[in-house]
């Protein structure tokens, strides 16, 4: 990779926060980065190679990154959450067994033996797109409460179960990579609490500010790359990487600085990267030679929307049942190990992600619809959830 390629990759995911801009559409910015991906890469033009090793690098770093902020973004310590929690998860867990019926449906005509794979992507919500669309449209009152721990438990439950259902020859060593990723998450939520009820990390804050050093900033790096370096060596996404030491981050509270600070650096680089590589990893074209996998991905995406909204038979408004129903992480960790591992089939990982467009599509579309219903208008103020450069999670926290 060149820095012209560096330039023309940041100035082609300009796309994404232009598509993002009309209010009334509510398209999520990854959507236009990875379009903008597909037209320029082994899809389209071919200018982008998602082969490249440097390219390759940053997208996984990118990566890390991403789903570090979508751990950061579940509110874990909301005590609004605790009356709402057994109904989000009651929801979660029937949503699964749902998916379970339709993917060994789906596994069976499409003849992929793929079951557990699709069991896993239907039941999954992505907490990186659902949790800034409510703060966006400042969604809230009780369907948006049970909304929450519905979407971060199927979110999490499918980022620890992915690696074990993708190759399930492998199944123990995926078993103890993630064991052993999610140990030293949690040794690192002990280590920060420590750091945080001593003083310590204020003292280390005020200095840093003073001195313009990001020692934050430096030291969560420096955990997160460790922590990938750590999932990678024991075949582990790094996907579980970032979202366990987010959420670890979360339990503690986020300083605002450092939120912004991390917000800037994966909204604004390596995040728009790693969206524009993943679509110019893509090769559509074999779509039209397995015009099957183009089923495949439709049936996919319906299949996580009525997953979702069969929850409206435990009292969940559709709108709200098709907004946990969008994906991303999962199906993007699933392409990216399985493109790795060799073990999906060609037009597969096209298909697999078209899937999780149509989820996001139609998520759009019913969190458009909520919000002019209405529906923010029965409840209290807003939730702590959403863009974590406004700092809101934690007001004095510095």
């Amino acid at each position: 990779m060149t820095l012209q390629t560096l330039a023309l990759i940041m100035l082609v995911g300009l796309l994404g926060p232009l598509l993002s801009l009309p209010r009334a559409l509510h398209v999520p910015v990854v959507v236009g980065e990875i379009i903008i991906g597909v037209i320029l890469g082994t899809t389209g033009t071919r200018t982008l190679h998602s082969s490249d090793r440097t390219f390759t690098f940053l997208a996984n770093l990118g990566f890390a990154l991403v789903m570090f902020v979508a751990g950061s973004h579940v509110p874990v310590n909301d005590p609004r959450l605790k009356s709402a929690a057994r109904t989000g998860v009651l929801r979660a867990a029937a949503v699964g067994v749902i998916a379970i019926a339709v993917a060994v449906l789906l596994a069976h005509i499409f003849g992929t033996g793929h079951t557990a794979l699709y069991a896993v992507l239907m039941a999954s919500s992505s907490a990186a797109l659902v949790l800034p669309i409510i703060d966006s449209l400042q969604l809230s009152g009780p369907p948006v409460l049970q909304l929450l721990p519905q979407v971060a438990l199927a979110d999490a439950a499918s980022i620890v179960v992915l690696p074990l259902v993708i190759d399930p020859h492998h199944a123990a060593r995926a078993a103890v990579g993630a064991i052993a990723v999610i140990a030293s998450a949690v040794v690192l939520f002990f280590v920060l609490r420590y750091l945080e009820r001593s003083g310590i990390r204020e003292r280390v804050h005020k200095v840093s500010e003073e001195r313009k050093l990001a020692i934050e900033l430096r030291v969560s790096l420096m955990i997160l790359c460790a922590l990938a370096a750590l999932a990678a060596r024991t075949h582990v996404s790094i996907m579980l990487a970032g979202f366990s030491f987010g959420v670890a981050v979360s339990a503690i509270g986020t300083p605002r600085r450092l939120a912004r600070q991390l917000f800037a650096l994966t909204e604004g680089f390596l995040g728009p990267l790693f969206f524009i590589w993943l679509g110019a990893s893509l090769d559509l074209r074999e779509l039209a030679h397995h015009r099957s996998f183009i089923l495949l991905g439709f049936a996919l995406g319906l299949g996580a929307i009525g997953s979702h909204v069969a929850m409206r038979a435990l009292g969940q408004p559709i709108t709200y049942g098709a907004l946990a129903a969008a994906q991303l992480g999962v199906p993007v960790a699933a392409v990216t190990v399985g493109d790795q591992l060799g073990v999906l089939k060609p037009g597969e990982p096209a298909g697999i992600i078209l899937g999780a467009l149509v989820s996001i599509a139609v998520a759009s579309v019913a969190a458009g619809a909520a919000a002019r219903a209405g529906a923010e208008s029965t409840a209290a103020p807003g939730l702590p959830a959403g863009n974590p450069a406004e700092g809101e999670e934690h007001p004095n926290r510095g």
